[in-house]
């Protein structure tokens, strides 16, 4: 057995003996999630594969998320035909108008998940938002953030740019 083989099952029973979800862990299988979207419809991890996914989890009230917003709205947009998907997750408790209001004002496209029950933090571990994970097209995470991404985060450029090839 791997050393990351012997930590990633360190880490999965750590969390099985605690009660809580293991941390999300680069190179390992992304944990599974489902969200409804703002169109109704639901989305899940397990069913974008084949795709590289950024998920990203932000709240309108969150302003490193609403700096962040249009930086990965680009991002969509210029690299959704290579085969990037954006699952951007609003874990705000409030209204959906709410969501919808801010979705529109950033000109957002990509789609935007509604959890106001949270549930995502502890499916990932979430310490604060905004958190953003890169998964690769056979479901696999490669590259997390705790805290917001900017266009001069040329670690998640590279990893983006490598995924995508």
């Amino acid at each position: 057995m791997s050393a990351a083989s012997i930590g990633v099952l360190a880490v999965l029973l750590s969390a099985c003996s605690s009660g809580k979800q293991p941390r999300p862990v680069v190179g390992a299988p992304m944990p599974a999630y489902e969200v409804e979207t703002l169109a109704g419809d639901s989305v899940s991890i397990a069913s974008m594969k084949g795709k590289v996914v950024l998920l990203n989890l932000w709240a309108t009230w969150c302003a490193p998320c609403r700096e962040e917003t249009p930086y990965l709205e680009s991002v969509y947009r210029s690299r959704h035909a290579q085969g990037l998907d954006v699952l951007g997750v609003s874990l705000d408790t409030g209204s959906q108008e709410e969501v919808r209001t801010f979705v529109r004002q950033m000109g957002v496209t990509y789609t935007v998940g509604i959890d106001p029950g949270m549930h995502a933090m502890d499916v990932y571990q979430v310490p604060g938002l905004p958190a953003s994970f890169l998964v690769d097209r056979s479901g696999i995470l490669r590259w997390m953030r705790y805290g917001p991404v900017s266009e001069t985060d040329h670690e998640f450029l590279t990893a983006l740019e490598t995924l995508l090839r």
